[in-house]
């Protein structure tokens, strides 16, 4: 038996826009509330609100989700560069002074902290710690917890995603009992609501030894404030987080109908049939689909059939990001951009997509498509042409007149597309001489680094290799556990990466260590295509100082302009959905799905066990 969860999307635009407006990212004056606080207009929630409209405060709690991974995990701790570490400990095992609503564009709900309040010229926010707030040791959170964990985040050894914010932060200081204000030179209110998002760790844990909070390694399990803590785990295969029944927050309306089950466990498999054949087996209670032919194809096993596992497909409306191979423009071969569309050119999409999706998939066509913050089609206008006009550096082809991706006949043999890609090549300074593709610098060698476990990735790879082979290059694909794929991008040390952005309806700050000009050098940021483009860093800084909710879409819209047009990477494609089979026990709430569907703070979070 299948059974599908759907909500029309239909006009989904303008419904985003609706959605945005309702939620106050259209509005107008900025504003405030102790009991939480909106980037523009005021939080959609009213002070005494109960619970978060996506939860489901009657859910029972009990059970347990064994979740399925693919990789390995020698760390128990998130917030530094060295080890691999499952990827939900992040936000199952550490709180922090707010918590995000992913129903709102980007609101923020007291967590740890009991009020928040911003001072006139946006200069300064002050967080009040909750009188019951405490450690899972019982211990109470406290303003020195607060001030430790935000200054050891800022040094080097910690994830470059702290480390950006952290040097814009001039003062963070205890105001009386409770209180914790930080303080920032100009007016930045994204910036300040992303100081409410750290987490907040416990400062004796560390007291003996602060070093050992940067080695990697599993000696160290955290003492949490969250609802979760660690219990068991090997190495590598497992680890289990139980619900906390002493948890201080189980009340508090951001909480209340959300962490329903009593065990999380995260089990690791090789690789991805692996995986799959566990989940048939009924050893994992959910399992996550990417491909649109496995999802039609490959989920019609006994237990589906017999009611036991349920199909479930759940609508978004958030940007698509970006997924693909990102080019290292590192290196001499990737810094021209003719290199780069070349590249992008020889990349049979139609054929790709039929091959691995019988051709149903959507491609990207920019960072923030299916999003209102995507650049429009054809030249620029308005205020996005004004911004692009005044940014500093060169405007690459397609930025201001408008960029499209390249499309093939969907043949194997993809000739025109090769015949273009090798025109720009030489146009670029490269030749073909003897079958290979040679430079400035000798023949072209090209290696792309790809996780283990994916068959996907690797088929994408395997066909695209055969077309960079017709060019004349000596292209690899190089597969590697978790360990060594983190370790190698924290470093830049690769030619071509699969990688994966997710981009929200409220782009901030964040987007500096995505690809702003400091993470060129500085190892552990997610501007893995090294880009150094002012023109990035303008549109950014345009985007957190606008005043108006006009001028931020401009600027959103702009910089996605440079982004796309700066051809860092050679895009796949899109869903609109996520498809989810699970445990017909496991339930979640699909009469009140939040905006941004499947994401942070869904699965497991808002699921529930009956009978």
């Amino acid at each position: 038996m299948r059974t599908h969860r759907f909500r029309n999307l239909s006009g989904r635009r303008a419904a985003m826009a609706a959605v945005l407006a309702a939620s106050g990212i259209i509005a107008g004056a900025a504003g405030a509330d102790n009991h939480g606080i909106a980037l523009y207009g005021d939080p959609a929630l009213p002070p005494g609100y109960f619970h978060l409209p996506q939860a489901n405060p009657d859910a029972p709690k009990g059970g347990t989700f064994v979740d399925g991974q693919v990789g390995s995990f020698d760390s128990l701790n998130p917030h530094i560069l060295q080890g691999n570490v499952p990827w939900q400990l992040r936000f199952l095992a550490y709180e922090s002074l707010m918590g995000r609503s992913w129903d709102e564009p980007f609101t923020l709900y007291n967590l740890l902290a009991d009020s928040v309040e911003v001072n006139d010229d946006e200069t300064a926010i002050t967080y009040t710690i909750h009188p019951d707030a405490r450690f899972s040791d019982g211990t109470p959170v406290t303003v020195e917890d607060v001030i430790w964990s935000w200054n050891i985040l800022g040094q080097e050894g910690a994830n470059g995603r702290y480390r950006a914010s952290f040097a814009k932060v001039t003062s963070v200081e205890p105001v009386g009992e409770r209180g914790v204000r930080f303080t920032i030179a100009e007016p930045d209110r994204e910036l300040l609501m992303t100081t409410g998002l750290r987490p907040i760790m416990k400062k004796a844990q560390y007291a003996e030894d602060e070093a050992a909070f940067f080695r990697s390694g599993l000696r160290n399990v955290p003492i949490s404030s969250a609802p979760y803590v660690i219990g068991d785990f090997d190495a590598g295969r497992y680890v289990e987080l139980m619900r906390d029944e002493d948890y201080w927050g189980a009340d508090l309306p951001f909480r209340r109908g959300t962490h329903n089950v009593d065990v999380i466990r995260m089990e690791f498999f090789g690789d991805a049939t692996a995986h799959f054949e566990a989940f048939k087996a009924g050893e994992l209670s959910s399992m996550r689909e990417t491909n649109a032919t496995s999802w039609a194809r490959d989920y019609d096993f006994p237990a589906v059939r017999a009611g036991d596992v349920v199909l479930s497909e759940i609508p978004h409306q958030r940007p698509t990001g970006m997924v693909g191979l990102v080019m290292n423009t590192r290196r001499d071969f990737l810094k021209d951009w003719r290199v780069r569309e070349a590249l992008i050119t020889a990349f049979n999409y139609e054929y790709v997509n039929n091959v691995i999706n019988d051709g149903a998939q959507p491609r990207i066509e920019s960072y923030f498509d299916n999003s209102p913050l995507a650049m429009s089609a054809g030249p620029a206008e308005g205020r996005v042409a004004e911004l692009l006009a005044a940014a500093p550096g060169e405007r690459l082809p397609g930025t201001l007149e408008g960029y499209e991706l390249p499309a093939t006949d969907g043949t194997l043999s993809n000739r025109r597309g090769l015949r273009t890609a090798m025109r720009l090549l030489d146009e670029a300074g490269y030749d073909v001489e003897n079958g290979a593709l040679v430079g400035p610098n000798g023949p072209v060698s090209l290696e792309i680094l790809v996780p283990t476990g994916s068959s996907e990735v690797q088929s994408i790879v395997d066909i695209y290799l055969e077309a960079l082979d017709r060019l004349g290059i000596d292209a690899r694909a190089v597969a590697v556990d978790s360990a060594q794929f983190k370790e190698r991008t924290n470093a830049y040390d690769f030619d071509m990466v699969w990688s994966e952005w997710g981009l929200s309806l409220s782009p901030g700050n964040e987007q500096y260590s995505y690809w702003g000009p400091a993470g060129v050098d500085t190892p552990g940021s997610r501007n893995l295509m090294g880009a150094g483009d002012p023109a990035i860093a303008a549109m950014i800084e345009a985007m957190l100082t606008s005043e108006t909710q006009e001028d931020y879409v401009a600027a959103v819209k702009a910089l996605d302009r440079v982004l796309t047009a700066g051809r860092y990477v050679v895009p796949v494609w899109r869903n609109l959905v996520s498809w989810i089979a699970h445990d017909s026990d496991l339930k979640y709430p699909a009469d009140r799905l939040p905006i941004y569907g499947d994401w942070i703070g869904f699965q497991p979070d808002l699921w529930w066990f009956e009978g």
